[in-house]
C-alpha cells in the first residue's frame, strides 16, 4: 500500500487529506511502483494535486498529515509551525529558539516568556 497527500496548490501546498492506494495502482507494467502512476490514479479517481508520503519517513522528512505543508524546494512535508519563535532545523523539525530542559521533568512552551515552563506535578 502507498500513501497519498492531496496538496492545496491554491493554499501554498496545505495538505488536505491524506489517502491509501493499492500497490497495483501505482505500479507500472512490470510492477515497480512508480509516484506518477499513484499520483496520476488519484487525480483521475478524485481530481487534486497528489504527492507521495510514508509512514517511515524514508522520504520527505514526515509522514504527511492534514494541515502540513509540503514545500517543493525542501521535497519534505513540514508540520504546522507550533509557535512564531520557533525555527526550522535542517530535518525539517520545529525547535525552539531555547531547549527543553533535559531534567526529567515535563515542561511547555511559554512564547510570551521565550521559555520553558515546568508543568506543575499534579
Amino acid at each position: 500500500m502507498a500513501h497519498y497527500a492531496e496538496i492545496d496548490t491554491d493554499r501554498n501546498n496545505v495538505v488536505l487529506r491524506v489517502v491509501v492506494v493499492d500497490n497495483k495502482d501505482t505500479a507500472d507494467a512490470q510492477g515497480v511502483e512508480k509516484e506518477h502512476i499513484g499520483a496520476a490514479y488519484l487525480e483521475r479517481l478524485l481530481g487534486g494535486t497528489w504527492v507521495q508520503t510514508s509512514y517511515n519517513g524514508k522520504i520527505r522528512k514526515h509522514y504527511a498529515g492534514i494541515g502540513y505543508t509540503y514545500d517543493t524546494s525542501l521535497d519534505a512535508f513540514i508540520p504546522p509551525k507550533p509557535y512564531p519563535s520557533w525555527s526550522l532545523d535542517d530535518d525539517c523539525n520545529w525547535q525552539a529558539p531555547v531547549p527543553m530542559p533535559s531534567d526529567g521533568e515535563m515542561y511547555s512552551w511559554d512564547e510570551a516568556a521565550g521559555n520553558w515552563i515546568a508543568v506543575p506535578k499534579e
